[in-house]
């Protein structure tokens, strides 16, 4: 049995051992989803990675995706999907402790510890080593099951550059309104409209913005969003995504619901190069899935169609 399988001291054999080379890329992917101060998430895990899922009022949802290959080790024992809660603040700030600022930083999880805890350690040291548990908790509910669907044969989609995005939903913030997102296949544009204390209007067009890089929609759709629920899906936006700026991709679908999916490269560093004259440099990058579900608002003396033939 290899040292990282080693059986536990109450003599039970974890669920999971793995390690991660890169510690500051899955902060930067966690912090994604921590639109407020206190939040609890859940983690799955399985032999695919670990998916890490908040949510508020099921009006909104937060997943984080890791998957396996994003991990220099990865041994799964468990059956079936365990499901374990915690602070999402306190996870992220642990493991800004293991984070060198210019250093591929790497540690290893282990879950369950000898009372169900998430056990951390440093492992890129002979010198010295940091060690962490954060306990865990059973969930008291199950996270929301968005169960998103299409609309109809053809997905109602669009992609525009990360910075764009993130600065038209600020801009919105002053309306002090809900936010109309309207698509239209002719002329092919995307619409967010805010009406409040004033009117304010940002549109993209297809094909004369360099913004709006993909757009898919052969009909009118038109949905209103929650500004604080539209705005958590673009306010801790890393800034690796900002730099990348290669996209962020919306869709709507059935019943109005919107999914924001967002790409975060996770580059991994070593610490010297003989051709360099840096002391890191990026290795080629991996990618970790960011997704975000947004639920319409729903008002009952709103006459207004939302899907036009």
């Amino acid at each position: 049995m290899s040292s990282s399988a080693a059986v536990e001291p109450d003599g039970t054999t974890p669920y999971l051992v793995c390690r991660m080379d890169n510690v500051q890329g899955v902060v930067d992917a966690l912090t994604s989803v921590r639109w407020k101060r206190y939040q609890d998430a859940v983690i799955e895990i399985s032999e695919h990675g670990l998916v890490l899922i908040v949510e508020e009022t099921r009006c909104l949802q937060g997943k984080v995706y890791l998957q396996r290959e994003l991990f220099s080790q990865y041994e799964y024992r468990a059956e079936g999907r365990p499901r374990f809660g915690m602070s999402l603040g306190l996870f992220v700030d642990c493991l800004s402790t293991f984070s060198v600022p210019g250093k591929s930083s790497a540690i290893e999880l282990r879950f369950p510890g000898p009372d169900m805890e998430l056990l951390l350690k440093s492992v890129d040291s002979s010198n010295a080593c940091i060690y962490a548990e954060i306990r865990t908790r059973i969930p008291e509910t199950m996270p929301w099951d968005c169960n998103f669907e299409p609309t109809g044969s053809t997905p109602i989609s669009f992609t525009v550059k990360s910075a764009a995005l993130k600065e038209a939903i600020d801009d919105l913030e002053w309306p002090g309104s809900s936010i109309l997102l309207t698509l239209q296949p002719t002329p092919p544009s995307v619409t967010f409209k805010g009406q409040g204390h004033g009117d304010l209007q940002i549109d993209f067009m297809h094909r004369t913005t360099s913004d709006l890089v993909a757009f898919h929609c052969d009909r009118l759709v038109s949905y209103r969003y929650k500004y604080k629920f539209l705005q958590a899906t673009t306010s801790n936006m890393p800034s690796s995504v900002m730099r990348d700026n290669r996209g962020s991709k919306c869709t709507i679908g059935r019943s109005g619901m919107l999914k924001v999916q967002h790409l975060v490269s996770l580059a991994r560093l070593a610490a010297s190069h003989p051709h360099s004259d840096s002391s890191a440099y990026h290795l080629p990058s991996r990618i970790a899935y960011i997704e975000f579900f947004v639920k319409p608002e729903v008002d009952d003396d709103d006459d207004e169609e939302h899907n036009a033939n």
